[in-house]
């Protein structure tokens, strides 16, 4: 007989379970230590903090600013948003005007010696669309066309290079995210590639599109600029309605952060005119979808808009999309 069979079973189990409580607690309080050792990078937008996510791993924490469904255009910081990017290890913003009521407090804080990078700045200004409603800065949305917004991640890789105790290989998940966003563009060719010339336009509530129509050959018509801070006026409406019903288009779109009164009223000024047009869905423009779900993260964004625009006007799409997630 060993040792172990001379204890009564009873008064073994009941020892076990008195160190549960104590078993348990030395993982976790480990888990916390390497939480608390490890930088915490603020992004200021979702699509930011999923290639954050993609660089740096787990090696970092990753805080998103700005919510699901939040116009950066018009997101104000609060007091508890400002104390958060000053606490921040490495700040992480777009740049080129998107988060325009706080572009003063990013660059105040970036400019106080932490590790910073306006994301979309990284790309040289020559290559980027110019427009006539920012003539000091770009169209700041560089991530509806994935290709392009893979060529963010080396100065994003730099930046997080800076950081102190980051036990992780940055270049490693460059590369692994510069991979899954050119499969994302691949996808994107294949499956808006049939859709007919004369449908190739895409019409939407404000100026997000312009790099996507750029990529992937599409006509892009919206009713706002590239800031939704302007209200549309009647007479764009007027000719949004007049290139509707002369193409003869069979759908436009919502998007999940700006307000649809003004494509609704593009919809009944076309029927107006005898011609039926269908609401294709809500595409992701500024945000993502909910976090924790696929459309939460940017692949998932991508594949919802790319996926949702091939279906409404005639490519081929599965319904479910790349990943079958949708």
């Amino acid at each position: 007989m060993n040792s172990y069979s001379a204890i009564p079973r009873r008064g073994l189990l009941a020892g076990i379970a008195g160190l549960g409580p104590l078993a348990a607690a030395a993982p976790m309080q480990a888990q916390a230590q390497a939480q608390a050792a490890r930088p915490t990078v603020l992004g200021t937008t979702g699509m930011i903090g999923d290639l954050l996510r993609g660089v740096g791993g787990p090696a970092i924490t990753v805080e998103t600013l700005i919510g699901e469904g939040v116009d950066p255009h018009l997101f104000r910081p609060t007091r508890n948003d400002i104390a958060r990017i000053l606490r921040a290890d490495a700040l992480f913003y777009n740049g080129h005007r998107l988060e325009g009521r706080m572009h003063e407090v990013l660059e105040r804080a970036a400019s106080q010696g932490k590790p910073s990078l306006a994301v979309a700045e990284a790309i040289p200004r020559a290559r980027l669309r110019q427009h006539e409603d920012y003539p000091d800065a770009a169209d700041p949305h560089l991530w509806m066309d994935p290709a392009l917004w893979a060529e963010t991640l080396p100065a994003i890789a730099a930046t997080l290079g800076r950081l102190p105790r980051l036990n992780r290989d940055l270049q490693a998940g460059a590369a692994e995210t510069r991979a899954r966003l050119h499969r994302l563009d691949a996808y994107a060719r294949e499956v808006l590639a049939p859709i007919p010339a004369e449908r190739r336009v895409l019409v939407t509530a404000h100026d997000a599109f312009a790099y996507f129509g750029l990529r992937y050959e599409f006509r892009v018509e919206s009713i706002q600029g590239l800031s939704t801070e302007a209200e549309a006026s009647l007479a764009r409406i007027e000719a949004m309605v007049r290139l509707i019903v002369e193409r003869q288009l069979p759908a436009l779109f919502t998007e999940s952060s700006v307000p649809d009164r003004a494509v609704r009223a593009l919809v009944e000024g076309v029927a107006a005119r005898g011609h039926q047009i269908r609401l294709g869905g809500t595409l992701f423009s500024d945000s993502m979808g909910r976090p924790g779900t696929y459309r939460g993260t940017y692949e998932g964004m991508m594949d919802h808009n790319i996926t949702l625009i091939s279906r409404a006007l005639g490519g081929s799409a599965p319904e479910r999309g790349l990943n079958g997630r949708l």
